[in-house]
């Protein structure tokens, strides 16, 4: 099937006629086509998610939790091919990309329950000390939801918003991203099969500066929801601004892991691993920053390291490949750029540092280490979006906290000891809106996700991502047979 916009329940070519090439990060070679859409695709989106609203709004939680648990189950059974699809589209590792398929099922089956769980809290009554007055709340949906995902995690971060916006009651205009639409679209066809309502999901291809931005302004779209990176998300909140409407913001990080001196190494360097070159290191919570008491410093720079180039870095097809291609040629022109830069401000490069020398086709860049980085260097300050890690060592908790915390973003963090107190006592101190303890990276449908400062604001996931989409009301009823009497009218009093 060709790969349209799904807009009302049909597939439609875009408005310009143009399109976008698919391009395999790991061969360089385009295998597919996407529509360039527009504003005038966006329009058309958003119109049908319009008409389409009060249908959809209508409906119970149970009655959508079917047709959500109906999309979940036919993931499952296309994951094998939606896997393929996404390593040919993104270049993530193979066994990767079977856990995001796993993750988008989980999580269409969560917010199945969660839309169940939404009738019961229907009509909550609020106690008030005039008795005369009976008070309920009511969740309803925001309206129509516009839904804008990156490419790092292209089907598991739609599901992140689209299953949380349906639950609600919400219908979506959703924008992927240009490097990565193709399993977004394929959800589009799952959706459609399973019965979903034409114009509750609408899926519209295209640049972020051309259709991102146009959902991102768009008067007919009630609440916007974002992830991608800070500058973008600036324009998101922009757009709004001159709407004043609703928006969620799901941004970078430069998350620090705080590794002390009673951990066990090994142990230890695996999660580090988790938290770093992860899909190439193209996550937001990549913990990219290493802090590591000054006690165990060379020993788990040592390790590192050898872990590091022990990695094998290739086709993401290929079962044993640990580290993939980046997403673009741009990609990884940035974060060569980036390391360069680094290097030129005092950096050192232990490991690593530019392209794998055996990979003459692809995006590869090789997992890499840094030492002495200094605060004010681009490779602490600045997001790379690469497997890259810089390292420096710490005397004190409160040197760790401290350099922690010395950053503009505040999605994540890790905190690695043996000692649960020293832990307990930590987690608070990180300026962080996820904080691991002997872990790095683990993401759970049923906890919150998000961050603090230039990391964003409010929160997805867990019972916190489905309120995202809906507005609370409260319905007060004077139940009293007498009179209000306050300017007693009954009794002639404006005579």
């Amino acid at each position: 099937m060709e790969n349209l916009n799904f807009i009302g329940g049909t597939w439609q070519a875009g408005a310009s006629r143009e399109t976008l090439p698919v391009i395999n990060p790991a061969t360089e070679e385009v295998f597919a086509e996407i529509v360039r859409g527009n504003a005038a695709d966006v329009d058309a989106a958003v119109d049908a998610a319009r008409k389409a609203r009060a249908g959809w709004r209508a409906t119970t939680g149970a009655q959508r939790a079917v047709l959500l648990r109906a999309i979940a189950e036919a993931i499952r059974e296309a994951s094998p091919q939606l896997a393929q699809l996404e390593v040919d589209d993104c270049g993530k590792p193979i066994a990767e990309a079977r856990y995001d398929m796993a993750d988008a099922v989980a999580c269409f089956e969560y917010y199945a329950a969660c839309a169940e769980s939404l009738d019961e809290q229907q009509e909550r009554p609020i106690m008030v000390p005039d008795e005369r007055f009976d008070i309920k709340l009511r969740y309803e949906p925001a309206g129509v939801a516009g839904l804008i995902v990156p490419w790092n995690f292209p089907l598991v971060n739609a599901a992140w918003k689209v299953a949380p916006a349906l639950a609600a009651g919400c219908t979506v205009v959703l924008k992927p991203s240009e490097l990565a639409s193709l399993t977004t679209l394929a959800l589009a066809r799952i959706a459609e099969k399973a019965g979903l309502p034409p114009g509750v999901l609408n899926v519209v291809t295209g640049l972020g500066h051309e259709a991102g931005a146009a959902v991102a302004a768009h008067p007919g779209i009630d609440k916007v929801s974002f992830t991608g990176g800070v500058e973008s998300g600036r324009r998101v909140m922009e757009a709004r601004a001159h709407r004043v409407g609703d928006v969620a913001l799901e941004l970078g990080g430069k998350s620090a892991a705080l590794v002390f001196d009673d951990v066990d190494i090994d142990n230890t360097v695996e999660w580090l691993l988790m938290g770093s070159v992860y899909n190439q290191g193209q996550v937001c919570a990549a913990t990219s920053r290493i802090l590591v008491h000054r006690n165990v410093f060379d020993a788990v720079v040592d390790r590192l390291v050898k872990a590091m180039e022990q990695l094998r870095v290739g086709p993401g097809s290929d079962e044993g490949t640990h580290v993939g291609p980046l997403i673009s040629a741009a990609q990884l022109e940035r974060v060569g750029a980036l390391v360069e830069q680094g290097v030129a401000q005092g950096a050192r490069v232990v490991t690593g540092g530019g392209q794998p020398a055996h990979h003459t086709k692809g995006y590869y860049f090789s997992p890499t280490v840094l030492l002495d980085v200094s605060r004010d260097n681009v490779l602490w300050t600045e997001e790379v979006f690469g497997p890259v890690v810089s390292v420096t060592r710490f005397d004190s908790e409160a040197d760790a906290v401290e350099l922690a915390n010395d950053s503009r973003f505040g999605l994540a963090a890790a905190i690695m000891s043996a000692d649960p107190e020293r832990c307990a006592r930590l987690a608070p101190q990180i300026d962080a809106g996820i904080v691991w303890v002997n872990c790095s990276g683990p993401a759970f449908i049923q906890a919150p996700w998000g961050g603090v400062k230039q990391s964003g604001f409010r929160r997805g996931l867990g019972e916190w991502g489905m309120h995202e989409f809906l507005e609370l009301k409260q319905v007060t009823e004077f139940q009293s047979a007498e009179p209000w009497g306050h300017y007693d009218i009954g009794r002639g009093g404006l005579a």
